[in-house]
């Protein structure tokens, strides 16, 4: 059975629904938008993922027994009944999964009754705020590492669910494999793993469990060097696998000097293909420090599922119009001091320059930008009369995250706090 998200929501947006149904005001057509503010201090651009989870999700938005049941002391008889036949039949665009977004993008413009958009405002932020952290984080990773492959890593750092996330995420901005099974499972990406230290513990020497993981696994297996000696396990490694072995990890140490020293091994050996991978709390940073070593791979584990600092991207989901008692839609807008939001529907185009190189977010308000014929719109139609539209494959994302982030001005490759490399223009 297929488990309602129903429940995945704010005390206060039932209360909410409780009140506009008993005032009338319940099904009146309103555009709620989820957007950023600003960006996570110092980064230069962010990446949308989750679009896919949240597509899900609202098809799961279902209020079930076993949900109603919860919120019978929580919401009055009319509201449960209400509830009961919920079905979202409105409209939504949005950002695609992996473009680059900057403040104020209009990530998704929901267009419903107030009832029906308002109930799904926790749902869409927890997981955009989420999944885009990740992305975020992984895009400057990816983009530190140049050709060098990423794995992810980060199950055991993260709650188990935040953990599959993490992976899908993960790989939308870049990363090559994760270590997640269940994230292989769900959404297809790619997994991979061979041992941790454990299991040259439970042998009675190093070379017995080389020889174990060699002969189960075969040559081309990633033998992990650190327990003990790293050379005299680099020279087990080779003796046992052959000048055929794969690849060799370590996971502790000076990383940087390590990597040249078992290279120069490696080669003395003859396995002058045996890659060398490393781990251990890597973040952009470190990879980037990384870059003239001799390493062919990075994992990476809690930086990447903690956002590498920022763990969520401060996204909020606010009304900005609505029908008013004449039938008219009118823009409406928080005014709160350092919390100020934009009235009107949202379009949102990414200007660029005859280069194609991004110039610009151009965010239109109650209409569409005009296009001056380099402009890209990004707003892409993802739920029509609440039938779902916009899933694709993850590799469609994946390819669109580096189209989106080639087309950035190169001071996005930096990797220093700064300003937006472009700024948002609202017209």
């Amino acid at each position: 059975m297929t488990r309602s998200t129903a429940l995945l929501t704010d005390h206060y947006e039932l209360t909410m629904l409780q009140a506009a149904l008993a005032a009338g005001t319940a099904g009146r057509r309103a555009v709620f938008e989820l957007f950023p503010r600003r960006l996570p201090e110092g980064r230069r651009y962010g990446v949308v993922a989750g679009v896919g989870r949240a597509l899900d999700a609202l098809e799961r938005f279902r209020f079930d027994d076993e949900a109603l049941a919860a919120l019978e002391d929580v919401v009055d008889a009319p509201t449960l009944e209400w509830l009961a036949s919920y079905r979202f039949t409105g409209d939504v665009w949005g950002y695609a999964e992996g473009e680059p977004y900057f403040a104020y993008s209009p990530l998704l413009v929901v267009e419903a009754s107030f009832a029906e958009a308002v109930l799904l405002e926790t749902l869409l932020l927890s997981i955009y705020n989420h999944d885009s952290a990740i992305a975020s984080a992984a895009s400057r990773m990816t983009m530190a590492a140049g050709d060098r492959p990423c794995i992810e890593m980060g199950s055991r750092r993260t709650h188990e669910e935040a953990a599959v996330a993490a992976a899908r995420a993960a790989y939308v901005a870049g990363f090559a494999t994760s270590s997640n099974l269940a994230a292989r499972q769900r959404y297809g990406v790619p997994t991979a793993g061979t041992s941790a230290h454990s299991f040259t513990l439970l042998h009675d020497s190093e070379a017995n469990a080389f020889r174990a993981q060699v002969l189960s696994l075969g040559r081309g297996t990633t033998l992990l060097v650190d327990t003990y000696d790293i050379a005299e396990a680099v020279r087990l490694g080779v003796e046992i696998a052959g000048t055929e072995l794969g690849a060799v990890r370590i996971d502790s140490g000076d990383l940087g000097v390590l990597a040249h020293e078992v290279r120069a091994q490696l080669d003395s050996l003859g396995a002058t293909s045996t890659r060398i991978v490393v781990t251990s709390d890597l973040d952009e940073f470190a990879i980037a420090g990384l870059a003239a070593a001799p390493v062919d791979a990075y994992g990476v584990g809690t930086e990447l599922v903690t956002g590498s600092g920022h763990p969520t991207c401060g996204f909020v989901y606010k009304l900005v119009s609505r029908v008013d008692q004449a039938g008219s839609m009118v823009a409406v807008a928080k005014r709160s001091k350092d919390k100020i939001s934009i009235g009107g529907r949202k379009f949102a185009l990414r200007r660029r320059n005859a280069a194609g190189v991004a110039e610009a977010e151009v965010i239109g308000i109650g209409e569409i930008p005009e296009n001056d014929g380099d402009d890209r719109p990004l707003l892409v139609p993802l739920v029509q009369d609440g039938e779902v539209l916009g899933r694709e494959s993850l590799e469609h994302a994946r390819a669109r995250h580096l189209r989106g982030r080639a087309e950035l001005p190169q001071a996005a490759q930096q990797l220093s706090r700064g300003e937006p490399v472009i700024p948002t223009l609202h017209v």
